[in-house]
């Protein structure tokens, strides 16, 4: 039909789409160990190049994430269950609730992790309030320093500690 009207060209697809910019050689290494399910060796590129440049909010956003990843990946649906149900027991095990904190992040819960570690900072005093503050702050980084939900904690975490 379009040509029986003289039409005889054809669109061309148009400039290609701009290609993403290629990534630093560790976050590459990083990506391509994510991808093959190895976090611990993404951890270590992310840290390389924390050390390279400390100022990396990519890599110290990624360490963060894959760091994560690698904290609940051998967790079940059982096991994740049977965790929160120690959570509400025993509230003041530093372990169980940062690892149910872990699970909350992964499923999206973001408030509830982050008030799930605020509290135990609340209650508690000694070292276990400086690794539940130190995870909270990585916590952060997962979720990306400017969201709401983070400024949110941040203040409640202030409320907390002074």
């Amino acid at each position: 039909m379009a040509e029986a009207n003289g039409v005889t060209g054809s669109i061309g697809a148009g400039p290609a789409a701009a290609e993403a910019p290629p990534l630093p050689p560790l976050h590459q290494a990083a990506f391509d160990a994510i991808e093959a399910g190895d976090y611990a060796a993404a951890a270590s590129a992310y840290r390389q190049a924390l050390a390279e440049k400390p100022a990396d909010a990519e890599a110290k956003a990624g360490l963060a994430q894959v760091e994560l990843m690698g904290r609940i990946e051998l967790l079940t649906a059982t096991d994740a269950e049977a965790m929160r149900q120690r959570a509400a027991e025993e509230p003041d095990d530093i372990e169980v609730q940062l690892t149910v904190a872990d699970l909350d992040i992964s499923g999206g819960h973001i408030e509830d992790a982050f008030n799930r570690i605020i509290a135990f900072i609340g209650r508690n005093f000694g070292p276990e309030r400086e690794t539940a503050r130190v995870r909270l702050l990585e916590l952060f980084d997962v979720v990306g320093i400017a969201d709401q939900r983070v400024a949110k904690a941040r203040q409640g975490l202030a409320r907390v500690l002074f």
